[in-house]
């Protein structure tokens, strides 16, 4: 049985392995957050375009500035988008704003504060360097230099970027298509009234979600019933999308058929049980292109292991280099005993009280209690090597997507 570091790498590896040719779509910039680029962006001209001011105050020559109280003529004004036309020459200044083009012959800023007026002109109450409160030209990004380059994910920086340097469209990947398909005759539509021994179909809806979070495009299948003839027809319905994910049907109970099935369609499997709870008996396999996850169906358990497995798949389909675990130290801040030789996520709740993060096991019910993780805004990582922890323990917290 795989720790589920060895899992995650034996994932990145198949799917690194099997990964076909990425698709290629144009779409508009400002559609594109969480998108990830199909091609470098270059800069269109130098960045910033001329020498620019970064704080209120008068453009002077640093040379002229022999110690506190000098005193410079002042002989225009330069503001962001209508710069001062002329040169500054020896004892002159130009009043500046913030963002506005430093006028020629001034190599300096000297922050308003630091001055005081005085009949028409400034006296300059401290010593400044040349290139003081001065961005230069082109000191951010030069013509024709890659600002962004293929295979990043598009957030609201990297669209600010895009947008500075004119780029109203951007070629991007796919979003990976991953097929959903929750399995269980217990198991009905949302829209549905249960039954009393029947129960809602919150995986769908939370997988789907999970898949949006890490940036892929969730193709929802439904439920199959425990039967195998109607699993296969949907299974087959999944392998064609870049993705499968099933939740329930893969333990070793009599109407758990995922594995049997799969099997029966060619699926070469890669491992089916991982170290961990919730969500040991997780299978990963593969067919053709198609990466396949069947995720055991208690709600936590999904929720875990989708997080651990699927989502550094997810981002190879869509471009992507996989990005870590997005794990955080913090102090524990009661003890926390585990009996199973296994790595524990345990629903959680951080804060930060003083300063530092502190984190606290939130009471649960096992691995169906949804009600918990809605309530938790991280897992508490508990290693196979460490089951007993103590209060004020440094400790790995893993975040919920989407919630910091």
């Amino acid at each position: 049985m795989l720790s589920y570091t060895d899992a995650r790498l034996k994932v990145i590896q198949v799917a690194e392995g099997r990964q076909g040719e990425l698709i290629r779509e144009t779409i508009e910039l400002r559609k594109g957050l969480g998108r990830v680029l199909a091609e470098d962006v270059t800069a269109d001209r130098d960045y910033p375009p001329f020498d620019r001011a970064t704080r209120d105050g008068f453009a002077v020559r640093s040379a002229d500035i022999c110690g506190a109280s000098t005193t410079v003529q002042v002989i225009g004004e330069s503001k962001a988008g209508t710069p001062f036309n002329g040169a500054v020459g020896r004892g002159q200044g130009v009043q500046i704003m913030t963002g506005a083009g430093v006028p020629a012959g001034a190599d300096a800023v000297v922050m308003l504060e630091h001055t005081r007026a005085t009949n028409g002109d400034v006296v300059i109450e401290r010593n400044i360097r040349a290139g003081e409160n001065v961005v230069p030209s082109g000191s951010e990004a030069k013509a024709g230099q890659v600002v962004l380059r293929r295979g990043t994910r598009l957030g609201y920086a990297e669209l600010a970027m895009a947008a500075q340097v004119g780029q109203t469209n951007v070629q991007v990947y796919r979003r990976p298509r991953v097929a959903v398909l929750s399995t269980g005759d217990e198991v009905v539509a949302i829209e549905r009234p249960p039954g009393p021994f029947e129960i809602r179909n919150s995986n769908g809806v939370s997988l789907e979600a999970q898949a949006q979070l890490a940036g892929a495009q969730p193709v929802p299948l439904g439920n199959a019933p425990d039967r195998a003839d109607e699993l296969r027809a949907l299974i087959e319905r999944g392998l064609l999308e870049d993705i499968l994910v099933l939740s329930g049907g893969v333990s070793a109970g009599k109407y758990d058929l995922v594995e049997g099935v799969l099997r029966d369609l060619g699926a070469e499997f890669f491992f089916d049980a991982i170290a961990i709870r919730p969500g040991r008996p997780a299978v990963f396999c593969a067919r053709g292109n198609t990466l396949i996850f069947g995720l055991p169906g208690n709600p936590v358990s999904t929720m875990v292991t989708f997080e651990l497995l699927a989502v550094p798949a997810i981002d190879i389909r869509g471009g992507l280099a996989a990005r870590p675990l997005p794990l955080f130290k913090a102090k524990l801040a009661r003890p926390v005993t585990q009996k199973a030789v296994l790595t524990h996520f345990l629903p959680a709740r951080v804060s930060w009280p003083e300063g530092e993060p502190v984190v606290e096991e939130l009471p649960w019910q096992g691995s169906g209690d949804i009600a918990a993780v809605a309530q938790a805004n991280c897992f508490l990582v508990v290693p196979e090597t460490r089951l007993n922890l103590a209060a004020g323990d440094w400790v790995e917290v893993l975040p919920r997507r989407g919630v910091f």
